[in-house]
Order: C-alpha cells, then structure tokens, then sequence
C-alpha cells in the first residue's frame, strides 16, 4: 500500500472537523479526506443496525478514494460501529471512543472523570463502559449537554449564553471533585475555553480528537504507512447535502478558509 495515499474520515456531519483539524496538525504531511453525511444527520436519534449501515456505507465511499485508514469521527458510530468496521475491512479503523477513554484514565489523579456529551453519547454509556472496563476502581460522572452543538455551529464560543448554559450543564460535575473531563462530542473542543473556565484550571480536558490522532499516528507507523512526502499535506471535503452550510462551518471549525466542498449522491453511497 503506498505511503502518499490519504487518511479517510467520516463523521454523521460537521463536528468531526475538530478531529481533522488534530490530525492535520499531528500529520502534516498526510492527505486528509473528509466525508460529512450532511444529509442524514444526526446518527445519535438512528437505531443501532442503521448507524451501523450508515457507517459501512461510509467507510465504503472513502475506500473508492483510496484511503489507507479511516478515522471514525463521530461519538455516535464509535461507540456502536466500530467493531462492525473492524471486522468488515482490512484497513486501520480508529474510534473516538477508546483513544479518549485511554487518555482520560492516564490523565486522572484522583480517579474521578467526568464524561460530557450528545444524549446519545450519554445514553449509550459508550465513554464510561469503556473506562470501567479498563480500570474498574474509577469512578465516571457523566452529562448530557446537548446544547453545545448548536451553540459550536453558531460560533458563539465567548458569548455570554454559551457562558451561562456551561455553568448550568457543568454545575454538577464541578461540585463532584473530577479533575479529567472526556469532551465526548467532536463539537465540543471549539467550546474548550468556555468549558475550561467553568471547570477551573485544575481539571484537565480531554480531547478524543487528539487521542485518536495519536492513535493514528501509531498504526500509520506500525503497518509502516507513515507518509514520506517532503510536501504539506492536503484536505479535500465531502458531503452528502448542503455543500454551502457546510463550508461556512467548516472555515469556522478549522480556522482556516477552505475551497471546494464535494456533493455525493446518496445512491453513490448506498451502490457502495
């Protein structure tokens, strides 16, 4: 497999850009290729054997781009999907689930981690599980913040609202003694600041976009995939609805400009 093929990534929309934006900065020199299901989101509200569909067809698309691995960067299909990928395709599949729950538990000091999420998230245990059977003597406190998704897409990450709704979401976690926070949405990472404030500087935010990076890096390395291109690496966006929404939020997410958003056909996903 050559070494200049591009790193695959899907997420149910837009939120897995902050992942993008990680691995981008941990890989400069690999080619990112980013699909978005703009037009099926959100998987949080989907059954299981649906976000599990969804996901295969997905992955199946990036491999038509040739993609050397792929990053699964939505909470909601990692933390169902992700051993139906594994099992289904021969490539490195990488979750958000696993590389945050690792690093939250390297993270801890006092072993109280607070999981904040997508009710979905929440629901599904997907974050606590995973610490818990790593190692069962810590203890996991889990919110929903369901909120904090619109208030990332909106931009509005120093306005006061998106102040006052954390301290609400966060008052309880605040007054449990955590000291690691897993930000257990792809969304939640452009709210870092506002979030860090409310928790106060003692407690430690754990962003899965940059644990799942490193999880990357290393799989890259071990199947010996590691670009050797002397070149910056490139992101080519696709989505599979509203090309122009996307690409106002996505400029916001990366911080960056960006030029041309891709629109693929659903049925192209579902002959996959």
């Amino acid at each position: 497999m050559s070494n200049l093929k591009p790193i695959g990534v899907f997420d149910s929309g837009i939120g897995g850009l902050t992942v993008v934006k990680r691995l981008a900065a941990m890989l400069t020199n690999e080619n990112i290729i980013y699909f978005g299901d703009t037009a099926r989101v959100p998987y949080g509200s989907k059954s299981n054997q649906t976000v599990i569909e969804y996901s295969i067809q997905d992955t199946n698309f990036l491999l038509s781009k040739d993609v050397k691995a792929v990053v699964v960067a939505c909470n909601t299909a990692s933390s169902v999907a992700i051993a139906d990928l594994q099992n289904e395709f021969e490539i490195p599949i990488i979750g958000m689930i696993e590389p945050g729950a690792e690093m939250a538990i390297g993270k801890t000091n006092n072993k109280k981690i607070g999981v904040i999420g997508t009710r979905s998230t929440i629901n599904n245990k997907a974050y606590s599980g995973k610490i818990k059977s790593i190692d069962p003597t810590i203890k996991v406190y889990e919110q929903a913040c369901p909120l904090f998704v619109p208030l990332a897409e909106e931009g509005w990450t120093n306005h006061k609202a998106a102040s006052e709704i954390a301290k609400e979401y966060l008052k309880e976690l605040h007054e449990l003694d955590i000291d690691t926070l897993v930000l257990g949405c792809t969304h939640y990472p452009i709210l870092s600041d506002v979030i860090q404030k409310v928790m106060g500087p003692n407690v430690t935010l754990i962003d899965s976009g940059i644990a799942s990076a490193e999880v990357v890096k290393n799989e890259l390395k071990k199947n010996n995939l590691e670009s050797d291109s002397p070149e910056k690496g490139i992101c080519e966006f696709f989505v599979s609805d509203i090309p122009t929404t996307f690409k106002s939020v996505a400029e916001l997410f990366l911080g960056k400009q960006i030029h041309d958003v891709h629109k693929v056909d659903l049925e192209t996903l579902w002959q996959d």
